[in-house]
């Protein structure tokens, strides 16, 4: 069990944590739950801040799903979908240090909500 715990970066969805003790990232986000040794965060972190949402929302728009941004995993039948506010988010996650909740103003991205007029 990990006690000695510091947390590096949070945001609504998530946090990122790192244990002195077991010298592990401890990653959250949504669902989701990974620990990553300080060379697997790296390369993880390095993945996140290339992907271009652009690209894959324009690959997959004619897709009839809501997250079109793919994040393979090594198990060759996992794959991780995210849309383009999530990929934002974790974005932050990996690349601010002690980033608290809700530091920054709320962006109309933000907002998860379908606007229809009556």
């Amino acid at each position: 069990m990990c006690t000695n715990i510091e947390a590096i970066s949070k945001t609504s969805q998530g946090e990122l944590n790192y244990c002195k003790g077991c010298k592990q990232f401890h990653f959250e986000f949504n669902n989701i739950y990974f620990e990553f040794t300080p060379e697997q965060f790296e390369q993880f972190k390095a993945y996140i801040l290339f992907v271009e949402a652009d690209y894959w929302e324009h690959k997959y728009a004619c897709a009839n799903v809501k997250r079109k941004i793919p994040i393979p995993t090594l198990q060759d039948n996992l794959v991780l979908m995210f849309d383009r506010q999530e990929i934002k988010e974790l974005k932050v996650l990996v690349s601010q240090k002690n980033k608290a909740v809700f530091d920054t103003l709320l962006n109309v991205d933000d907002i998860d909500y379908t606007y229809i007029v009556n």
